[in-house]
């Protein structure tokens, strides 16, 4: 098989399940099952780097792989994920899609250019790097679920209102060069804790419902003679 499955990618390929899992909860309504997924697939990223760096003979390659596998998780983790979590609760119309597409650019836009650097600092230097270019989009595992617990004390327009607005100013911050330095041990330790604060919260007090999506039921057989009637005799 093609790719690499040690332990210094296997945490990667676990937080890109959790995603996956909790966008198949977010669509089914359990938002609070969702924001959990999201919180568990960023403490999964907050390690997963360490885990990488104990394996000291990692090949070229291996680093690489790494470098990019790890990107394509984040891009679904904390790009689409959080996205589409914000479209369901109610950022939606022209400006919801035009700052739900925006935020999701920004994403990739961070993560190309991290890619870009850390290959380049890689091939230079060993070790981890110490500061952050621009607000790391792990972050939004962090932000989301702390602003969520607004919708217990504002009304429901005002908090899909703060969500258009953090779309827009965490995106920005995806792509502002800045440098940020990175947590130390006791920093992370008290991310972990205000996170899972807030999911606790969140999970016992929440009441707020995600309106379930509705599409036309329509059987797939006719749409598809209906197409193939179209291609083969077009008006």
């Amino acid at each position: 098989m093609i790719g690499f499955y040690n332990y210094t990618v296997i945490l990667t390929y676990i937080s890109l399940l959790i995603s996956v899992f909790g966008m198949i909860q977010a669509f089914g309504g359990r938002f609070r099952t969702a924001i959990l997924c999201l919180a568990l697939s960023g403490l999964c990223d907050m390690f997963d780097g360490k885990i990488a760096r104990s394996k000291k003979d990692r090949t070229d390659d291996e680093k690489l792989f790494g470098i990019q596998i790890d990107s394509l998780c984040d891009v679904i983790c904390f790009g689409i994920f959080p996205a589409m979590i914000c479209f369901l609760i109610g950022v939606r119309g022209p400006l919801g899609s035009l700052l739900t597409g925006y935020y999701c650019v920004c994403s990739v836009i961070r993560l190309a250019f991290f890619n870009v650097l850390e290959t380049r600092r890689q091939a230079e230097e060993e070790g981890a790097n110490k500061y952050y270019h621009g607000l790391p989009i792990t972050s939004m595992a962090v932000i989301l679920p702390v602003v969520f617990l607004l919708q217990s004390f504002i009304p429901e327009v005002a908090f899909i209102v703060v969500l258009h607005f953090v779309l827009f100013i965490v995106g920005t911050l995806f792509i502002v060069d800045f440098k940020l330095k990175k947590p130390n041990n006791i920093m992370l330790f008290l991310l972990v804790a205000v996170v899972a604060a807030a999911v606790l919260i969140i999970i016992i007090f929440s009441s707020y419902k995600i309106p379930k999506l509705r599409f036309p039921e329509m059987p797939l057989w006719p749409v598809i003679k209906k197409l193939f009637g179209v291609l083969i005799y077009p008006l």
